[in-house]
């Protein structure tokens, strides 16, 4: 029978409400794991996502904008921060356009700017992510869907090409298999990173979370003001509700009095490696950084 701490695991994990796991314990489904992307086309989605969105820095308690994520089998459903900023830097990061021109010699991925092959829907439940040929989605909810046609009705004419066609392009096609021939099971270990977004961030007023990959060792992760250690050791690598990763390595500072950075070297299940960083800013929501808030809200949609 699911405990209540292993719900609450879960719930620290995704941001999900007690009630809508009670929901899903009704209906004869685990309300304690966390399920993964059922299909390698949705891993790679949702990693592609991530890796696009990650480079946001902080500004909220919300690391990326999310306030909270439902993590489906076959779809996952990310609900952002209601501010016009957030949703601008998304769909700026996200919506593929072509950066260049590709030549004999370049790399095709540096010819799209954004997530080779997304395309997007609004509809009543949000904005809907997807490749054209693919089952895969991620559904963004939580802000007024006119912000994002606001958003991506301005890429659509400020000069560079946006790709919106039914189709794949050619050159987000060769940007996609470019991707794919250097994926070592990333997309896997990112996309499962995502589906527990809300276990990197910390108590603080401000939250920031990167991932990046380090070539063949593995990948990188890494906070702003990330939660004390024994607690994501317990949210990522304990119980259903975790990864099942070993700490190998760990330097931690949290119970100081003035924490100088904590990291946790990861080994996964199959050998491959995640290397954590908590560098302990102590950023607060500051008269500055609300500055920085409104005058980004008020940009949102300008040229």
């Amino acid at each position: 029978m699911t405990t209540d701490l292993s719900t609450d695991c879960r719930r620290r994990c995704t941001g999900e409400t007690h009630q809508a796991l009670q929901v899903l314990r009704q209906a004869g489904k685990d309300g304690c794991a966390i399920p993964v992307a059922r299909h390698p086309d949705q891993a790679a989605l949702e990693a592609a996502v991530f890796l696009g969105a990650c480079k946001m820095g902080g500004l909220s308690p919300h690391p990326l904008g999310i306030l909270k994520v439902r993590p489906e089998p076959e779809r996952l459903t990310i609900r952002l921060l209601d501010e016009p900023y957030v949703v601008r830097y998304w769909a700026e990061r996200l919506l593929p356009i072509q950066a260049a021109v590709a030549g004999e010699d370049d790399d095709p991925r540096d010819c799209v700017f954004g997530v080779a092959g997304l395309r997007s829907r609004v509809g009543a439940g949000g904005v809907t992510l997807y490749r054209p040929g693919t089952g895969a989605q991620v559904l963004l909810t939580g802000f007024n869907t006119r912000w994002w046609q606001r958003v991506s009705a301005l890429l659509a004419t400020s000069g560079p090409v946006l790709f919106t066609g039914s189709t794949w392009t050619p050159v987000e096609r060769a940007a996609h298999h470019a991707y794919q021939a250097t994926d070592r099971g990333e997309a896997s270990v990112v996309s499962a990173i995502l589906r527990r977004i809300r276990a990197t961030a910390g108590p603080g007023e401000i939250n920031s979370t990167d991932v990046w990959s380090t070539g063949q060792e593995g990948l990188r992760l890494e906070t702003t003001d990330g939660p004390p250690c024994p607690e994501l050791l317990r949210l990522l690598c304990e119980g259903p509700w975790g990864l099942g990763w070993q700490a190998e390595h760990t330097w931690c500072t949290c119970g100081s009095a003035a924490p100088q950075g904590c990291r946790i070297d990861f080994r996964l299940p199959g050998g491959r490696r995640v290397d954590y960083s908590n560098l302990h800013w102590g950023r607060t929501n500051d008269e500055r950084r609300q500055t920085t808030v409104a005058e980004l809200n008020s940009l949102a949609f300008a040229g």
